[in-house]
Order: C-alpha cells, then sequence, then structure tokens
C-alpha cells in the first residue's frame, strides 16, 4: 500500500489495495479478483447516487439496511440473476471485512442481508459415446503439432477431469509427475489432490511434448501457445467447438463438460461420491451430489422410452 488509508481516503483508492491485498496475499484468481472489484465499485456509484453525493471510505459506516436493500432490489431491477448477486453480497462483505481489519469501518449491516438463493443448474455432461467418438475417431483438430496439443489437452481434461485452469498450469516440473502417473493438482483456494493418469493420457501427452516445437523447462507452461506462452482457455474453447461442429454435439459441449462427463461416467460406472469428490476437487460433498441428479435424469429417460406401460401413455 502505497500510501496509508484513512477515513477520509476516496474509496478508489480502498479498492485498489484490497485488489492487491486479494490477489498478492489471498492468491485469488484475477477472474474473481476482476469480478469482486467490478461488483464493489457498482455498490459505491448505486450508493453515491442515492445520497445525492460523492462518499469517501468512512462514509461507508452509515450503511444501512434500507440503503443496502435498496442495491440489491436496484441489482434487480437491471436483470442482474441471482448468482451474480449472491456473487455481489460476497464481494462487499469481503470488502468491508477488510477495511474492518485496517480499523477504517465497523459495520455490521450486510450480515443481515440473506443472499438469493442460486437456481440449481445440473451439469451436462456428454454421453460416453458422444465423447468416444470425438476422441477415438476424430482426425487431430489441425494437421500440425498445434492439433496434437489440442487433442492431449482435451484427453487430459476428460481422463482426469480437471478445470481448464488447473489443466493450463501445469509447467515442465509436473512431467515426472505425468509420466509417473500421479499428477499433484492445486485446485480453487490452493487446495492440492492427487490425480491419477490413464496410460492413454500419457501416451497424448508425451506425444505432444514430442511434437511441440518449444523447450519443456521447469518453470515454463506445458500447454503452449503458437508463439511459445502460456495456452490461453479461449484457445481451448475454440478447439472444443470445431469438434462440436464436426460431430454435431449440443452447445454445451465445452472444455468444462468434459469435467462433468469425467464425474457422471465414473458415478455410472460404479464409482463412490466421496471418491470423486476428491478426484474432483470439491470442498463439499453437496457440490458432487449434483451429479446423482443427472443420473437420475437419465436412469428415468431410459425407463421412459424402454417400459412397456411408459410407451403405452
Amino acid at each position: 500500500m502505497a500510501e496509508k488509508l484513512t477515513a477520509q481516503s476516496a474509496i478508489e483508492d480502498a479498492i485498489t489495495a484490497w485488489v492487491s491485498y486479494l490477489t498478492q496475499i489471498k492468491d485469488q484468481s484475477i477472474h474473481t479478483v476482476t469480478n469482486y472489484a467490478h461488483d464493489v465499485r457498482v455498490f459505491v456509484g448505486f450508493l453515491s447516487n442515492y445520497r445525492g453525493q460523492a462518499i469517501s471510505v468512512g462514509d461507508l459506516n452509515a450503511l444501512d439496511l434500507l440503503e443496502a436493500r435498496a442495491w440489491l432490489a436496484d441489482l434487480a431491477n437491471n436483470d442482474l440473476g441471482a448468482a451474480s448477486r449472491a456473487r455481489a453480497i460476497s464481494a462487499l462483505r469481503g470488502f468491508y471485512k477488510w477495511l474492518t481489519k485496517q480499523k477504517l469501518v465497523q459495520n455490521a449491516v450486510l450480515q443481515t442481508l440473506s443472499s438469493p438463493k442460486k437456481p440449481q443448474r445440473a451439469p451436462h455432461p456428454l454421453t460416453a459415446h458422444q465423447v468416444d467418438d470425438f476422441m477415438d475417431n476424430a482426425e487431430v483438430i489441425r494437421p500440425d503439432w498445434v492439433g496434437v496439443r489440442d487433442r492431449a489437452l482435451l484427453m487430459l481434461l476428460y481422463g482426469c477431469g480437471l478445470r481448464i485452469s488447473e489443466a493450463l498450469s501445469l509447467n515442465g516440473e509436473d512431467l515426472h509427475a505425468i509420466k509417473s502417473g500421479q499428477l499433484t493438482i492445486t485446485g480453487k483456494g490452493r487446495k492440492q489432490r492427487v490425480v491419477p493418469l490413464l496410460d492413454e493420457v500419457k501416451q497424448e501427452i508425451e506425444t505432444y511434448i514430442k511434437a511441440c516445437p518449444f523447450a519443456m523447462q521447469d518453470d515454463e507452461a506445458i500447454f503452449r501457445g503458437e508463439k511459445g506462452g502460456r495456452l490461453n482457455s479461449g484457445v481451448a474453447e475454440r478447439a472444443m467447438r470445431n469438434i462440436r461442429q464436426q460431430y454435431l454435439l449440443p452447445d454445451y459441449a465445452t472444455p468444462h463438460a468434459l469435467r462433468h462427463s469425467f464425474a457422471s461416467h465414473l458415478l455410472n460406472s460404479g464409482a463412490d461420491l466421496r471418491s470423486i469428490q476428491e478426484l474432483l476437487g470439491h470442498a463439499s460433498l453437496s457440490t458432487t451430489q449434483q451429479y446423482t441428479k443427472v443420473d437420475e435424469e437419465s436412469l428415468l429417460a431410459v425407463f421412459e422410452k424402454a417400459h412397456p406401460r411408459a410407451k403405452a401413455k
């Protein structure tokens, strides 16, 4: 913090210092921090308009329940969904908590707000047949090392159930673990987990390493862009879009859908929820349980299609 904050400081200075704290001390992702900062800035803009004057850090002390509810109503009136409003509350609570630690603000109003209930959206996995179809039969997406890279990346996502960010964060130093068949992944909240690698996945990565024109240094990315830098997630999404068009897959066939498919197919094959939770790196078992709903829905669809009395309707 270049300059010590006071109650008279501009709120933007406080937001900048808070963002620095989240990224450097809490090690939160740039995507999360950017969204949080946006949410807080929207709140500050609303409160300034609501009070009819610019506000400083110290003015946040006077926030009352009426103002907080008016802010939430304004978000809803601007068609912000329940999940986004819940995130905004979380962001503002975090900002206030940090300001309290700095001994700048003391206000518990936000703790009395109820977060909007997020709609429970079941994940959309691909079927095992759909995955096998493009994994086994698709020509390499591009007839060069980039196509080999994309195939290895998608195979890793499905074979290990990784988030795209986790796969793209792998460095050359992780190649030893890949060869051994057990990879240590650092997921959300810096939580680490060990995931096993199928021989097929290892082979695809080894094929890619041989084809890649860039040297694999320990501190540099395994998955590279065409100019040698760390691969951007948008490139992987584009590769999946090409496959989607080639194989007439549904719109939800994204890199993240391969993670959903990994979990759903394990569950269908008899794996227990606790094991799947560990492999996915979910903090809560309730998050993993969403896949049981998918399994129930697929069973019901088969039942209604196959049962004689269901057909008779």
